[in-house]
């Protein structure tokens, strides 16, 4: 891979640790959106009708709605909140989260620094995380020669700004149809415009209530996570943001909207092999690492494959029973990653004499850097030389009217459920508060940290892997 794309923090923002597995997320008011929500345009005057309270995320095969909140909507430790008993009066927000990425190539650099910077993108243990900083440089520049290349392959940048700017057109002109008058934002994790930015232009706008939609159908800790961590510092240390409502879209990939839009995709792309039946649907999703999985709790890869059996499911009631596989792309360093890899299940299908592959990227909904290089490039590539003969792909969702109708729906679904967001400051480590035993695990870590970083292993790990 040329350049990753995935889940940095910005330099002066000191955040804590973002777990999904947490007490329903440190109580964040959260929505997943199922395939079996009811709401209507008429639901939308219910701004302040409660939503009920659930641990779980991601379970698998639940097709429910439910509101993630332990707290009333009109209501937050007791403390009433201001709110209008009229919806004229409401002005509904709508934040849509993306990753971002560098428009031009003397951005790619900096692009990836804020990516490496990241705590949910590279998760130090706490005695080093002083490292963090130092670390993303290193590896921003060894990797920055490589990144260039793929992004002037592809037109000398990325596209995914323009296409999340034309989805929240598009959003906004479907809540408009649905009877919604809202505003649009777009936030972006890693580069213009921050996710930073659009929050301060919502404080601007007087938004009385708002909906966050982050563009991933599945969650992670390194996507929706990372991106959600950012909003609650900056909601926790804002009086206005911290008693603002706000209903957060944790995942949809659930969502009978998007199961259509996605089968619809893939009946059509069929279309273009001589013998559709024979085609192998080949689902390709960004991994992440192992570690995030069985240490941290992340739902992501349980999501994954509930979400290809769904989308299996839609294709079989339509009488499409192609063979079908999973495979994870992009990764990254020395660390394990959530297996079989892309690039090794494409030889391996090959050798098995598999002819025609239909390669799906599921995990998203714009064009970037990892389906118009990594995919239309190096895997095609790979797959040809393997002994595939025809290859075709599944096309990003985009501006697919089904799939911007039901991101509406998903919105307008949302907004009961929305809830002041409030939680306690523990970002701050107990052992700030001891100068003396934070000294000494400075001290310390950083003479094992500069041993290590030396160490010939290290080395070549950075040489096979980072470089």
């Amino acid at each position: 891979m040329n350049a990753v794309s995935h889940s940095a923090v910005l330099p002066n923002l000191n955040r804590h640790r973002f777990s999904p597995s947490r007490s329903d997320i440190r109580n964040l008011n959260r929505f997943t959106c199922h395939s079996d929500c009811k709401k209507t345009t008429s639901q939308v005057s219910l701004f302040l009708s409660s939503g009920s309270a659930d641990g779980r995320i991601g379970s698998r095969r639940n097709l429910v709605c439910r509101a993630y909140s332990s707290v009333d909507a009109s209501t937050y430790n007791g403390v009433a909140l201001e709110s209008s008993t009229h919806t004229a009066e409401e002005k509904v927000g709508v934040l849509l989260l993306n990753l971002g990425g560098p428009e031009t190539l003397d951005d790619v650099q900096p692009f990836l620094f804020n990516l490496f910077a990241d705590p949910d993108i590279i998760r130090l243990p706490r005695l080093f995380r002083f490292l963090q900083r130092p670390l993303a440089k290193l590896i921003s520049t060894l990797r920055a020669p490589k990144s260039k290349e793929g992004y002037a392959s592809i037109g000398g940048g990325s596209p995914l700004r323009k296409i999340t700017d034309e989805q929240a057109l598009a959003l906004k002109n479907a809540l408009e149809a649905k009877g919604l008058s809202s505003n649009l934002y777009v936030g972006m994790r890693y580069w213009y415009p921050f996710t930073e930015e659009a929050v301060h232009q919502i404080k601007r706008d007087g938004i009385t209530r708002l909906v966050v939609l982050p563009l991933y159908p599945q969650f992670s800790i390194s996507t929706t996570g990372s991106s959600i961590s950012v909003l609650e510092q900056m909601f926790r240390e804002d009086s206005y943001l911290s008693r603002l409502p706000v209903s957060i879209i944790n995942s949809w990939y659930q969502r009978k909207g998007y199961l259509k839009s996605m089968a619809d995709l893939i009946e059509k792309e069929l279309e273009s092999f001589s013998e559709p039946k024979e085609a192998m649907i080949f689902f390709s999703a960004h991994g992440v690492p192992v570690s995030y999985v069985e240490n941290a709790g992340d739902p992501y890869r349980d999501q994954m494959e509930e979400c290809i059996f769904l989308i299996m499911q839609e294709l079989k009631a339509r009488g499409i029973n192609n063979e079908h596989t999973l495979a994870y792309q992009s990764r990254v360093g020395p660390v394990q990653w959530l297996k079989p890899y892309t690039d090794e299940v494409l030889v391996e299908l090959g050798k098995k004499g598999v002819k025609n592959l239909l390669a799906v990227p599921v995990s998203f909904v714009s064009e970037h850097i990892e389906t118009l290089e990594e995919i239309d490039m190096e895997y095609r590539e790979l797959a040809l030389e393997s002994g595939i003969q025809n290859w075709g792909r599944v096309p990003a969702l985009g501006l697919t009217p089904s799939f911007i109708t039901d991101l509406a729906d998903a919105v307008i679904e949302a907004l009961p459920s929305a809830a002041a967001i409030y939680a306690p400051d523990i970002s701050r480590s107990d052992d700030m508060d001891d100068p003396v035993k934070y000294f000494v695990k400075m001290f310390f870590g950083s003479i094992f940290a500069f041993m290590l970083f030396l160490s010939p292993k290290v080395i070549s790990a950075f040489r096979n892997h980072v470089i």
